[in-house]
């Protein structure tokens, strides 16, 4: 009987281990599978959530000329005329230099003005405990030329421009902007440049069709950031306007929208019959185009109200 009891017992251990073998080989095995598995499984590309992985757009690929990537987003830009000017006001883009803006720079405690004074000049100068500069040097890509800054009566010396003015911006989509979209632009670093005063006033409102800065190696990027803003915030091109900055962004050179000057042209044509030295007077759009003039834009030499049938403030844009 005890004989029987200890082979019944011999068994009973047998059979425990054998199962504890096989579990633990079983188990190894699917350890083993799981690995093998998770190995073969190609890896998933990340997406952060709420992205659109399906409509996102590729990063930009690694040396594509900046003016070529510019001419290609003004062809994404809408081309209409210009819209008018009612309702607007410059209290319809909020306070001005409000730091109450949700890009760049806002909610930082100090005002635009300062943030973009900061920003252009150097060897600045603060006012203790405070973001207000008290001086600086511009160094003006508009003009060229450096210009002393200093708080008082000789401020205006140096403003700040609106690149895509804001009386522009609201013939051009703006006013179907929000309050917040539209004080959002007005305060842009993007859209704002340290410039001299009086080059800032002869701008105006004036668009790419009208004005353009005086040094032409900044054309290139000005126009450029102007594409820009307009991309951001919604707003069109006149056709004048688009044909503008294509002729400056296809006359830039290899490098970077950043800046070139423009390339030199053939010598100037000879002054056309009626016109002598700096004094120009086109009796018509024929002659403008004759002397190699045309188009002729508002404060250019020989540009006046009569050659401008549309008064846009480009005269003889046409063939």
């Amino acid at each position: 009987m005890r004989r029987t009891q200890s082979v019944r017992t011999g068994r009973l251990i047998v059979g425990s281990a054998a199962v504890a073998l096989l579990a633990s080989t079983t188990a190894g095995c699917a350890d083993i599978i799981e690995r093998a598995d998770f190995a073969a499984a190609p890896s998933a590309p990340l997406s952060t959530p709420g992205d659109d992985v399906s409509t996102a757009a590729p990063p930009p690929s690694p040396g594509v000329d900046a003016n070529a990537r510019a001419l290609a987003a003004l062809d994404t830009l809408p081309v209409k005329g210009r819209a008018p000017k009612t309702g607007y006001a410059r209290d319809q883009f909020g306070q001005a230099w409000s730091d109450d803006v949700s890009v760049d720079d806002g909610h930082n405690g100090c005002d635009t003005r300062n943030d973009i004074l900061r920003r252009d000049l150097v060897s600045v100068s603060l006012k203790p405990g405070s973001c207000a500069v008290q001086s600086g040097t511009l160094h003006d890509p508009y003009t060229g030329t450096a210009i002393e800054f200093r708080r008082g009566p000789s401020s205006s010396a140096v403003q700040i421009d609106h690149l895509v003015a804001l009386s522009d911006a609201w013939q051009k989509g703006a006013q179907q902007l929000s309050a917040e979209q539209r004080r959002n632009l007005a305060n842009d670093p993007r859209n704002l440049q340290a410039t001299d005063g009086r080059t800032n006033q002869k701008k105006g409102d004036g668009d790419a069709a009208t004005w353009l800065p005086p040094a032409k190696s900044y054309r290139c990027v000005y126009v450029a950031r102007q594409i820009d803003v307009k991309g951001t915030y919604h707003l069109w091109v006149t056709p004048a306007e688009k044909s503008s900055m294509a002729r400056i962004l296809t006359r830039c050179g290899d490098s970077p929208a950043a800046d070139s000057a423009t390339p030199a042209g053939p010598p100037p044509a000879p002054p056309a019959p009626g016109t002598t030295g700096d004094s120009v007077d086109f009796a018509s759009c024929a002659a403008a185009r004759a002397a190699g003039a045309a188009p002729l834009r508002r404060g250019d030499p020989g540009y006046r109200s009569g050659l401008d049938g549309d008064g846009d403030g480009v005269a003889c844009e046409g063939t």
